[in-house]
C-alpha cells in the first residue's frame, strides 16, 4: 500500500476524499443499490476518528453506534466510520472489525445493524490478489459502514435478484480494469498498490 499512515490528515480531507468515492465509485457504478438513495438525501453520516489503538477505535464504534440508534432515519440512515489512522494493515483492521461484529451483539443490536467493511488493502480469502474483485471492498481509508437492517431490506425488496449484486459488481470491475477504474477515481493510484 502506498498511503503513509504516519501523515495526520485534517477531518474535512478525510470526509471529502470519502464522499467523493461513495459519488464516484460507490453509487457512480452502482455497486450498492442502498447508497444511492441516502447520499441523494444526505442521510449518509461521515464520521471520521482519529483513534490509533483498538480501545479507542471501539470508544468510536460504540459512540457511532449509540449516535445511528438514537438518530430519526430520516436525519442519519446510515454511517461509515473511518479510520484514518492506525489500521495500514489490513488482518489488524479484520481483527478490530471481529471486536466490533462482538460488541454489536454485546449490545443486542445484531439484526437490527450490520457492518460492512472496507479498506485500501482489502483482501478476499482465497482470491489472487491481483484480482479485480478486491476493488469492490476497497476505499480510500479503513472504514466501516453502520448500515439499519431495516432499511436495506426495505430497498433491497425493489431491486430484481440482490444476490447476483457481488457478481454483477465483480464483472463491471474486470471489465473496466484497473485502469478504468483509477481514471474515474484516480486518487486510487495514490492509495491502493
Amino acid at each position: 500500500m502506498k498511503k503513509n499512515t504516519s501523515i495526520e490528515y485534517k477531518h474535512e480531507d478525510v470526509i471529502s476524499l470519502s464522499r467523493e468515492w461513495v459519488e464516484t465509485i460507490v453509487v457512480g457504478l452502482n455497486l450498492c443499490p442502498f447508497a444511492a438513495p441516502v447520499v441523494r438525501h444526505d442521510t449518509l453520516r461521515y464520521a471520521v476518528s482519529d483513534a490509533q489503538t483498538a480501545e479507542g477505535l471501539a470508544s468510536s464504534f460504540l459512540k457511532e453506534l449509540n449516535l445511528i440508534q438514537d438518530a430519526d432515519e430520516k436525519t442519519i440512515a446510515t454511517t461509515l466510520l473511518i479510520m484514518p489512522q492506525g489500521l495500514a494493515d489490513f488482518y489488524d483492521y479484520l481483527d478490530l472489525l471481529a471486536h466490533f461484529e462482538k460488541l454489536l451483539a454485546k449490545a443486542g443490536l445484531s439484526g437490527v445493524f450490520q457492518l460492512a467493511s472496507f479498506h485500501p488493502a482489502y483482501l478476499f480469502a482465497g482470491v489472487a490478489p491481483d484480482d479485480l474483485s478486491h476493488w469492490t471492498n476497497r476505499s480510500p481509508f479503513p472504514m466501516v459502514h453502520i448500515i439499519r437492517e431495516g432499511q436495506m431490506s426495505r430497498v433491497l425488496m425493489h431491486y430484481e435478484n440482490p444476490e447476483e449484486i457481488p457478481e454483477r459488481n465483480i464483472r463491471l470491475l474486470q471489465e473496466m480494469g484497473r485502469e478504468g477504474l483509477e481514471k474515474r477515481f484516480p486518487s486510487f493510484a495514490d492509495f491502493i498498490d
